[in-house]
């Protein structure tokens, strides 16, 4: 269908089966930021930390592509380590540096890593708040001259992630930039609101950049950041992206905030909407949710996608070590409970300025995409069942999906007893029980409970796939 630059047409829009279907997706933060390679060391993912303190969160940004609003702020960790290691140069100064670094960058390495975690779609940060883009875009920065990748990483990594089979999403930063907005860092509550009130200037700059993106590389995801400047139909570039891309799919970040400008407006702002709520989208179209950080407990009716770095920032952070790092085994944990709960997983990397991806980011993946090769039957696909989750004897989880053929049981234990334990959980008699790498198992219904009986020869694996057929 055409669609009209309006909400009740864009709203009609199907989310494509292609997304449903995939699951896993890989996120790739890499700019400037990369270079100094910095955020404050933490203990606690951003989500929880937001909860406590706010303003205490952005002084210590765990972030590391934050690094130029951290600069900002007065007394923060990324102040005194820039000082410390760089004096005076100036944040700007890293392009030089970036591009000197990474003029060898193959991104075929990257988009073959990719395909062997197991992922079936990426996302590029194609702008991130700092406003230095990863391809020479036509829509020049007017602040900074030559503010942008001479080589064109958007289009090579596209193409090399469509070699090798999956979808290519783009992210673009639509409301924060920063060479546009210095006259105050993003420190707390209000300068998060506060610089979302962009120049119309800027909005024409962020659509001008979005029409590029959608005519160069055609994104099967057009992944927006935070928000966008208030005041513009948006309904606009949703139709002229689904008319140009006929599987795309939209983020809900996009929400239009009119940005107080007195502290009557600001009192009345924050009565009314209350500044916990400023990032839920309440005013445009979107096809899925991007929770960060979080994962939700109960099976949900529409779309999302949880969001996370394998550590606690997106960016390479240099001071994160390996025990900050998720291993393999976590990571097909949080993607069997997200896909149970009818969600995709988009996984971050963050490599170096060079492009070379560290090697405590390296190996969980490559252990993920090991799973995905035996019990990707169970992820990719699939639907949620109506009984997402049980626990077993132990109290570990064992989620539930579906197809039309077949129910699958992944069990989230570490080892495997002499059976498993499905409490409240009864398999109909008649069914084939399969554990996948072993072979069929026998079960038993006691009550309300099943027990599926484990032979002592199976496959040790980083988590188990019950098919029941």
């Amino acid at each position: 269908m055409k669609f009209e630059p309006t909400y009740e047409s864009v709203h009609q829009h199907q989310l494509p089966k292609w997304y449903d279907d995939a699951k896993f997706g890989i996120f790739i933060h890499w700019g400037l930021f990369s270079v100094p390679a910095f955020a404050a060391e933490q203990t606690q993912d951003i989500s929880e930390s937001m909860d406590q303190d706010m303003a205490a969160t952005f002084a210590n940004n765990p972030y590391a592509e934050w690094y130029l609003n951290s600069l900002r702020i007065p007394g923060s960790p990324t102040q005194a380590f820039h000082k410390k290691h760089f004096g005076d140069k100036s944040y700007y100064d890293f392009q030089k540096d970036f591009e000197e670094q990474n003029a060898n960058l193959d991104v075929h390495d990257w988009a073959k890593l990719i395909k062997k975690a197991g992922a079936k779609y990426c996302v590029l940060v194609t702008k991130h708040h700092d406003g230095y883009t990863l391809w020479p875009a036509d829509h020049k920065n007017p602040f900074i001259e030559g503010y942008y990748s001479k080589r064109d990483f958007v289009g090579e990594l596209t193409d090399a992630i469509r070699e090798e089979g999956l979808k290519m999403g783009l992210y673009y930063s639509g409301v924060y930039d920063w060479t546009f907005k210095t006259d105050r860092p993003i420190d707390g509550p209000r300068g998060f609101i506060d610089h979302q009130g962009m120049s119309e200037e800027y909005t024409q700059y962020s659509l001008a950049h979005f029409h590029e993106l959608i005519d160069k590389y055609h994104p099967s995801i057009l992944w927006n950041d935070i928000a966008f400047p208030y005041g513009y139909n948006l309904n606009e570039l949703f139709a002229y992206y689904y008319n140009n891309v006929e599987d795309g799919v939209i983020d809900d970040r996009w929400n239009q905030i009119q940005v107080p400008k007195t502290e009557e407006e600001w009192e009345e702002f924050e009565k009314k909407a209350g500044l916990g709520a400023f990032l839920a989208n309440t005013t445009t179209h979107y096809d899925y949710v991007t929770p960060e950080y979080k994962i939700f407990d109960e099976v949900q009716p529409y779309k999302w996608e949880t969001t996370r770095g394998i550590g606690r920032s997106f960016g390479f952070n240099r001071t994160e070590t390996g025990s900050d790092y998720l291993t393999g085994k976590q990571i097909v944990d949080m993607l069997v409970l997200v896909v149970s709960r009818n969600g995709n997983m988009l996984l971050n990397i963050g490599p170096r300025a060079d492009g070379t991806i560290p090697f405590e980011q390296v190996k969980p993946l490559l252990e993920t995409g090991e799973w995905l090769d035996l019990n990707g039957e169970a992820i990719y696909g699939t639907r949620p069942n109506d009984i997402p989750e049980v626990k077993d004897a132990d109290g570990y989880s064992v989620c539930f999906t579906k197809t039309e053929d077949a129910l699958y049981a992944i069990s989230l234990a570490p080892e495997l007893g002499k059976a498993v334990k499905l409490a409240g959980f009864q398999i109909p008699e008649g069914k084939t029980v399969t554990l996948l790498g072993t072979g069929e198992v026998h079960y038993k219904v006691e009550g309300e409970d099943t027990l599926i009986f484990i032979p002592e020869d199976y496959k040790k694996e980083l988590a188990y796939t019950f098919k029941i057929a």
